[in-house]
């Protein structure tokens, strides 16, 4: 499966973005999906994820009540809607998808997931 992030820009903080991951191929894998980002000089880190069977979704705690990761099938793509943004969401923001449904204490490290694709920056300024 072949993933494109899409949706970032510049805006200002407490503005709102949202991001989508388009998925071509083997689209049934989009059942499990994860949001990372990096910023400069950073290690890539969780975002948000969502699983196969599970209604829960799963944020970082710095970004818990302001984004939310949702999937369309029918579209095939999962969005990433991020309201009042700060300075510090500043990064480049990639998904990444795992066909087997990640067990929870895995859903947070990057090494869970795979299928990266290129990804979207995201500029807050102040």
């Amino acid at each position: 499966v072949q993933l494109q992030a899409s949706g970032g820009g510049l805006v200002q903080a407490g503005g709102s973005l949202r991001l989508s991951c388009a998925a071509s191929g083997r689209t049934f894998t989009l059942t499990n999906m994860a949001w990372f980002r990096q910023a400069p000089g950073k290690e890539r880190e969780f975002v948000a994820a969502v699983r196969r069977g599970d209604t829960n979704t799963y944020y970082a705690d710095s970004v818990k009540g302001r984004f939310t990761i949702s999937r369309d099938m029918a579209k095939n793509t999962v969005h990433l809607q991020m309201n009042s943004l700060k300075t510090e969401d500043t990064a480049v923001y990639f998904c990444a998808v795992n066909e087997n449904r990640p067990i929870s204490s895995a859903i947070r490290t990057a090494g869970t997931w795979h299928n990266w694709g290129q990804g979207t920056l995201v500029t807050v300024s102040s």
